[in-house]
Order: structure tokens, then sequence, then C-alpha cells
């Protein structure tokens, strides 16, 4: 993705491309294959959303004949986003899909976000809540309009202001954890460990100052420096404008953030080294990020986060590219006051107390969970019992009651009877007695007897 200058102005991060340093020995070197260029992250949440809106944005030739003509105010006041409503139709329904998308997308961070604090929420109300994300209009959550190109560049804008104060934050607090580690070490050794340490660590210091002289970036030294080694030229020749051609590595007419910062490799090759134990890589980047916004305060004079050739050509003709201040690393001054770092120690106690809290409460939990586990088994065991007695009795019962015993399967099992003899000779009718007629019914009179009248 390759935008202008108008678009870069807010979105610096289009650009679309991490600056590397050139390689160059000298014209006889054979050309090297063009290396496709990779996407830099913005740290943004919404990073992706952001890039993908650009790119089909940039598919519509009417729009982005619009960028390349739109200034700096056109893009600040929202005339640029009013353009959205001439684009393509299929490039609309691309841009209300990847909207769709986000949205979804951001249904899920909170529904995790409120899964994670426990908070029971039947009838979530997802308009209001999507409202905490000022990149989009909450209130049309499926087609992607002027008003979502507008809120997407401010903020993106306002983010982008913010990062570089974030970052040197971050890393301040990096800076006092280390420290803070440190003592906490310390303390737990002996006196006479603790010395040594303390001088080891001290010789360290000592060894990670003692690096060559750091030239101040955007200097006439240091680009020379960078003309001579890196790009392999003469020294006794260098120019600015054929310097400011080499190193815009994408050819837009200007040097983004990631280009100027790839010319501070040289210097801060003299001062960090990732083999020893003394150099901090995170102090480096920390390094480059100082560098990079030193140029940008004494070249960038319209303050859009770019430099073009003539801003940088208007940098080589003062007082401070010629004779500049000595550039002081980061080793030669604190980051931090003894308070700050105090209130640091202070902050991360209450977090430890308030996970020791927690971490008893898990606990208390997993007690009373074993106990009711403990209960539900007994529970279990009586209840199995329970079932095993009434099957034994449910067996013996049949036989209580005449009943054919059964199998071993709960089949009935039956079994020829034998009589007694003494039951057969008592149940053997006489020999001279009559035999009773059934049903009682009387029997029929001798035949050849007398009638009588």
């Amino acid at each position: 993705m390759n935008l202008k200058p108008g678009w870069l102005l807010l979105l610096t991060i289009s650009a679309g491309v991490w600056s590397v340093p050139i390689e160059r020995n000298g014209g006889n070197q054979e050309p090297k294959e063009e290396v496709p260029e990779e996407s830099m992250d913005t740290g943004l949440y919404y990073d992706r959303y952001l890039r993908e809106v650009i790119e089909v944005l940039e598919t519509d030739p009417h729009f982005r004949e619009k960028l390349q003509t739109a200034n700096t105010e056109d893009i600040k006041n929202g005339r640029l986003s009013k353009e959205l409503d001439l684009v393509s139709h299929h490039v609309r329904t691309r841009l209300d899909e990847l909207k769709r998308q986000e949205v979804s997308r951001l249904r899920m961070l909170l529904k995790a976000k409120l899964d994670s604090t426990n908070t029971q929420s039947l009838q979530m109300d997802h308009a209001s809540l999507l409202k905490q994300f000022e990149h989009l209009d909450p209130h049309n959550q499926n087609t992607f309009e002027a008003k979502d190109l507008e809120l997407l560049i401010s903020t993106a804008t306002k983010d982008l202001e913010n990062y570089d104060a974030e970052r040197h934050e971050e890393f301040k607090r990096y800076e006092m954890l280390k420290e803070h580690e440190r003592r906490e070490y310390l303390k737990g050794l002996d006196q006479e460990k603790r010395e040594k340490e303390e001088k080891r660590m001290q010789e360290l210091k000592d060894k990670h100052r003692q690096h060559p002289k750091v030239n101040a970036p955007g200097s006439v030294a240091q680009l020379r420096e960078v003309w001579e080694e890196t790009d392999g030229l003469d020294p006794q020749e260098f120019n600015p404008k054929t310097f400011f051609k080499l190193h815009d590595t994408n050819e837009d007419g200007v040097l983004d953030e990631q280009e100027l910062e790839a010319l501070f490799t040289k210097e801060l090759e003299k001062v960090y080294d990732p083999k020893n134990e003394e150099d901090d890589m995170m102090e480096m980047e920390e390094e480059r990020l100082r560098m990079r916004e030193h140029v940008m305060k004494n070249v960038d004079t319209n303050k859009d986060r770019l430099v073009s050739l003539e801003e940088f050509l208007k940098s080589t003709e003062k007082k401070e590219f010629n004779n500049p201040k000595e550039w002081e690393t980061l080793d030669t001054k604190p980051m931090y006051t003894e308070e700050e770092l105090q209130r640091f120690e202070a902050e991360l106690r209450d977090k430890e107390e308030e996970l020791k809290r927690r971490a008893e409460t898990l606990r208390q939990e997993q007690e009373l969970l074993k106990e009711r586990g403990k209960a539900l088994e007994a529970q279990r065991r009586e209840y199995q019992q329970a079932v095993l007695e009434m099957s034994q009795r449910q067996k013996e019962q049949p036989a209580a009651d005449g009943q054919p015993p059964a199998g071993p399967n709960g089949e009935l099992q039956f079994q020829a009877q034998t009589q007694k003899p003494e039951d057969t000779e008592a149940k053997a009718p006489a020999e001279h007695e009559p035999e009773v007629q059934q049903n009682n019914l009387p029997a029929e009179p001798p035949q050849n007897l007398p009638i009588h009248t």
C-alpha cells in the first residue's frame, strides 16, 4: 500500500512499511531484488480494521484521485469523508462488511471483559457499550458511512499523537521495575555478597558508558556517517538532496517516522550490542525514539509527522546542522526521581497485597469446594450402599414368598418337586370308598332295580 502525504499526515502507519537501512558498498555492487514491503503494526487495538478500510478505499479511482489532491485541512475538517458517497457500490458493500466484522469483534471483546469481571448482564445494551470505542459510529452497526470514516481518521490521529508519550511512560516504568528488582535482590544477600554484587553491577554500568561519541541525530556528522558507512559513498561528495532520495525507500516524496529511525542504526550500534550483558535492548529502542523525536522537532516545521524534501533541505541550512550540541544518551541522566520510584514501589506493594487477598480468597474457595466434594462423595457412597441393600432384599423376597429363586442375573429358576411317600398315601383314595362325584351332583340310580311308585 503506497499512500500520498496527505493521507500519511493523519495515518502515519498507513505508509505501510518498516523502512530498513540501505546496504550499499559502491557503484560496482549488483542491484538486489526488491524486498516486499512489510506492514508495520501501529499498536492500535483497531489496527487491522484501519488498514483494511484504507486498502478498500484505495481501490476506488474517484476516491484515490481526491486523496491525491487533498490537503491537510481537507482531511482534518472532514471534507474528504464526504467523498465517500461517490465511491462505487462494491466498495461501499465491502466497507459495510468490514464494519460489521469490527462490530462483531468489539462485541466479543466486551463479552470477554464482562465475563472476566463476573458481571452478569442478561440484557446487554450493545449500542451503549460500543460508545466507549471512538473509531466507529455505535448507533449504526451495519453500514459504513461518512461519519465512520471521519471518526476513524480523527481517532487514529489523536491516538498516534499520544502514542509516543505512552511509550515513554511505559519505558520509565520498565526502568523503575528494574531498579526495584535490583534493590530487592541485594536485600536478600549477606553483607559480603552484597558488596561484591554491587561492585560487579557498577563495573557493568561503567563499561556501558565507555562507548564512542554519538553524533547528534540529523546533524551533518551523523548523515555523513550514514552516507559513507551504510550507502558506501564518498563522504566528500555528500549531497543532502541525493541523501534524501536514497532513504525515501518507498519513493513517496517524504521521509516518514520509520524511514527516519532507520537512519539512526549506526549511532545506536555504538552504544548497544545484544551480546553484551551491560547493554539493554529496551533502552536502545527508547534511544531510537528520542532521536526520531529530536529530528522531527527541528525539521518537521508543519508538524505533520513527515519530513518533506523542502523541510529537509532547509534544515541543512541551520546552524545546528553543522554545529550541533553534544547528544546525551540515556545513561547520562536518570529517567526518574527517587520520589517517583517510591510511589511506584508503593503501587507494587498495593498490587501485591491485592494479589495475596485474591489468592487467599481462591484458597478458601478451593477448601470449600474440597469439603463439598467430600460430602458429595459420602452421599454417593451411602446411596450406593442403599441401592445394594435394596437389591439384596429384592433377591431374598421371592424365596420367602414361595416363588422360585432367582438366578445370578435375576432370572427365575424352576425345579421339579418330589412328593414324600406319606403324602402320597394320605392323598390316595380308599379302595372301597365310593368315588365322590365332582361338583356334589347325585349319582345315577343303579340299573335293573324295581321302580317304586
